[in-house]
């Protein structure tokens, strides 16, 4: 028999725990708007999302949000509860876009399950450069930029 699912709070301390312990290829962020997690009825928490400002300058205009960060254990399911939810909850507090990324080699099968679209692509690489090194610690591949709107 299937669980039930539940959208709950999380602090931000919470959230990147399950980040710390679950992302594949990116560790805790430094802060946020708000966190969200997706428990199953016995009060087990399988997946978080973080929700902050949005990384490129261009997109932070002050009425968009990006889910900066979205993992789950793998039970069914939740990061479409998690995406769907943060969706909802950036709309419910006035912000007109909001937006997610990636990697190119994922299906994205979540995102479009919460009716999420592509956007843009990215061309990837390294943000490393002469006057500013930085040692790379995340995949260098394209990236898929996705929105969801009202």
């Amino acid at each position: 028999m299937a669980r039930k699912l539940s959208v709950c709070p999380l602090s931000l301390e919470e959230a990147n725990c399950l980040v710390d312990r679950w992302h594949s290829h990116h560790g805790p962020v430094v802060g946020h708007k708000f966190s969200l997690g997706v428990a199953t009825d016995d009060g087990v928490v399988h997946g978080a999302a973080i929700v902050g400002r949005p990384n490129a300058r261009y997109l932070d205009n002050g009425l968009t949000l990006e889910v900066t960060r979205c993992v789950t254990d793998g039970t069914s399911n939740v990061a479409s509860a998690l995406y769907g939810a943060c969706r909802r909850a950036c709309f419910a507090l006035g912000f007109t876009r909001i937006v997610s990324y990636t990697l190119k080699s994922e299906s994205g099968v979540s995102l479009k399950a919460a009716g999420w679209r592509v956007l843009a692509e990215s061309a990837g690489g390294s943000w490393s450069c002469q006057s500013r090194p930085r040692v790379d610690k995340h995949p260098l591949e394209p990236k898929l930029r996705w929105e969801a709107t009202p």
